[in-house]
């Protein structure tokens, strides 16, 4: 294992278990203890961890959300094989509610030049830019107030919008999915906006990377029953997706793509 991809667990970790201990990651990893603390000193620099006597412990805590451009270049080779699966789930002539962030951001990437004839309703303006010119696709803002940075549309008009739609799909990102906790997000507005969502598709997508869970952040979206399917390049043997299962969602996890792109379903 390369040091990206060592730190990348490291930090996914630190995200979950809230403090590390520098032998305990030396032994599961099998390097030195000295590796380890350069990683950490690396973590620390991006602001992930503060280093402790014998360990790290996490720096951001619920409430704090990673920057957008953060998160676009977390874990972006994932969450563009996630998007894959995702579009694969999306039918010719679908009316598509496409959320805000970078999971969603990398699903309109996806969709372009697949030829599906959508009508995507979205409250971010990054995702409409992505799918303007796509043939024969019909893109709508939710309008609203223009979040800086995230460049999502948030407020009363936002979810007043979402409430005029009927939708097949609603494609959701957010930042953690726990097995008893459920679906959450950082930001009270946007989570504001994915409950409107949720109450006008008669499927929801939730699309997450595998940092994601395990994870419990600031506000409470919904309960993994009131979700359809979960995609996701985690363990299918992860707690959080065993308990989705057990609550009826469909699990596809990407782990196991094979050339053509399809993802395993548990």
């Amino acid at each position: 294992m390369d040091a990206k991809a060592r730190r990348d667990r490291i930090k996914e970790r630190v995200r979950i278990e809230r403090e590390v201990g520098y032998g305990e990651l030396a032994a599961d990893f099998d390097v030195s203890e000295m590796t380890i603390r350069r990683d950490m000193e690396a973590l620390e620099t991006l602001g992930v961890v503060r280093r402790v006597v014998g360990g790290a412990i996490a720096l951001k805590g619920k409430d704090s959300e990673p920057s957008f451009a953060t998160r676009v270049a977390d874990a972006a080779e994932e969450k563009r094989h996630i998007a894959d699966a995702v579009a694969d789930l999306i039918g010719p002539g679908e009316t598509l509610i496409l959320d805000s962030g970078s999971t969603a951001l990398a699903v309109a990437q996806s969709l372009r030049g697949r030829r599906l004839g959508l009508t995507v309703l979205t409250p971010s303006v990054l995702a409409a830019l992505e799918l303007i010119d796509e043939h024969d696709t019909t893109v709508v803002l939710t309008g609203g107030e223009l979040r800086p940075g995230e460049l999502s549309l948030i407020g009363p008009a936002a979810e007043d919008t979402l409430a005029h739609y009927n939708c097949d799909t609603f494609v959701m990102g957010v930042a953690g999915i726990d097995g008893n906790r459920g679906i959450s997000d950082y930001h009270q507005a946007d989570s504001r906006v994915k409950r409107a969502a949720s109450e006008r598709a008669d499927r929801v997508i939730v699309a997450a990377d595998r940092s994601k869970l395990g994870r419990v952040t600031f506000t409470s979206i919904a309960a993994l029953a009131e979700i359809h399917v979960i995609i996701t390049d985690g363990d299918p043997a992860h707690p959080t997706l065993v308990a989705a299962r057990a609550a009826g969602v469909d699990v596809f996890c990407v782990a196991g793509i094979d050339s053509v792109g399809e993802a395993t379903s548990l």
